[in-house]
């Protein structure tokens, strides 16, 4: 690895690592919905300029449904599930069992026929990653509630569902294009309800700074690093911060936030990452990689913050 891969992989490890503690102190004064129109329309405001500049849209246009139905899966919904679960759970919790996305990849993949059947590393990979989750879950049942563990499920769900929208529909169109217009329509959509759900107060200056900090870095900066990194290193490679990510979020929660984080919980991470590793290290890479070094392929390669 070149000393100019290496600098991505590691600012790309801390950056989708912070997002969980920035989303935990803005939603303690703004709402979830809010919350995604702030960051979305940050992120589109940096991102639809460039995409305007590099590419033509009209491709990206041209297969409008799938990118509604990415927005939508892999940001609008997942975005907001997560800020009201984090109303609720500690972030560190949040940002560990996001780590099971890969796991879900893997059962999404397979099911829809997207690689090979599962096989027996597949299967025990699966397993231990379920062990994983349950260990993490245990330790913290107290302070959270069925219904967040429920968001987070369907955050997972919707962060591992993405990746085949755009290796199947929208593969060979430009990653900019694909993400400026997909948070612009994210925005649009929240407009309305942020609008309605707006603060009777000024927020104080934490809650805007963590606002401006997840759409400007952690969205669009983050973007086009992750883009950089991959043409750096592959695609494949690049899955890796997926592993080093909800270990930034644990470590930022107990620092800044005093959260609580157990023996429990680090072993339960630790098996999360080997089930994800058993479940996808046969996966077959994308065929048709995006124009931009995106190219996510079928397993779950985690673009989109948290």
């Amino acid at each position: 690895m070149t000393r100019r891969a290496f600098l991505l992989f590691g600012l790309m490890s801390l950056i989708w690592g912070i997002p969980y503690f920035f989303i935990r102190v803005a939603v303690a004064e703004i709402t979830p919905a809010t919350l995604v129109f702030c960051r979305t329309g940050i992120a589109a405001l940096i991102l639809l300029p460039i995409a305007v500049l590099r590419t033509d849209l009209r491709s990206v246009l041209r297969r409008w449904r799938w990118v509604v139905a990415f927005a939508a899966i892999e940001i609008g919904i997942p975005w907001v599930l997560l800020g009201s679960a984090e109303q609720r759970v500690t972030s560190s919790l949040a940002g560990l069992l996001v780590a099971g996305v890969p796991l879900a990849g893997t059962v999404i993949a397979a099911a829809t026929g997207g690689r090979d059947r599962v096989g027996r590393d597949g299967l025990l990979g699966l397993l231990v990653g379920l062990a994983g989750v349950a260990a993490i879950v245990g330790v913290d049942l107290d302070a959270s509630n069925a219904t967040a563990l429920v968001e987070i499920a369907l955050v997972v769900v919707g962060y591992a569902a993405g990746p085949a929208i755009l290796a199947r529909r929208l593969g060979g169109l430009s990653s900019v294009g694909v993400m400026a217009v997909s948070l612009s329509l994210c925005a649009l959509v929240y407009a309305p309800i942020a609008a309605v759900q707006r603060p009777a107060a000024m927020p104080g200056a934490d809650v805007l700074a963590a606002v401006a900090i997840l759409g400007v870095v952690c969205t669009a900066v983050a973007f086009l690093l992750f883009s950089a990194l991959i043409d750096a290193i592959g695609p494949i490679r690049a899955t890796v911060i997926t592993y080093v990510n909800p270990a930034v979020a644990a470590l930022l929660g107990v620092v800044a936030l005093s959260e609580s984080f157990t023996i429990a919980m680090g072993a339960g991470l630790g098996l999360v990452i080997l089930g994800s590793v058993l479940a996808t290290r046969s996966a077959h890479p994308a065929t048709a990689p995006m124009t931009a070094g995106d190219g996510r392929p079928e397993i779950a390669v985690d673009e989109s913050p948290a």
